[in-house]
């Protein structure tokens, strides 16, 4: 289905989908404290853009509590208002840097179908844009 929309998944292990999760892995273990692995909900890649939904989790499966974070506990996270820690990330590539633009943790409402980054993701987010 991805190719016919314009967009690929990369396979795992590729040298794509490492460096797409090492891109948004310090944001993560900034918010969610250290160490992070992701499930892979979603990803998408077209040209140098791309868009991933991913399950965040400490190593061997265990559930993050949002309540419990560095970010809640820095004020930044209501976990009252959050789906989790489920993580959305719109990234750019900067030569052969992929950079996570814009993510958001525990959204409770399809914040990338907005016009402004539609302009520039429609290509990876197509359904919403």
């Amino acid at each position: 289905m991805g190719a016919a929309q314009g967009w690929q998944e990369p396979e795992r292990g590729s040298a794509t989908r490492s460096d797409l999760m090492n891109a948004i892995r310090p944001h993560a273990e900034w918010a969610l404290g250290a160490p992070v692995e992701f499930v892979v909900n979603d990803l998408r890649v077209a040209g140098g853009i791309a868009f991933a939904s991913l399950a965040p989790q400490r190593p061997g499966g265990a559930v993050i509590d949002p309540a419990r974070t560095p970010a809640a506990m820095r004020g930044q996270f209501d976990p009252i208002y959050m789906d989790g820690v489920a993580l959305q990330v719109l990234y750019v590539q900067s030569g052969a840097l992929w950079v996570a633009l814009h993510w958001e943790f525990g959204a409770t409402d399809v914040w990338w179908a907005d016009p402004s980054l539609c302009l520039r993701f429609s290509p990876v987010i197509p359904e919403v844009c």
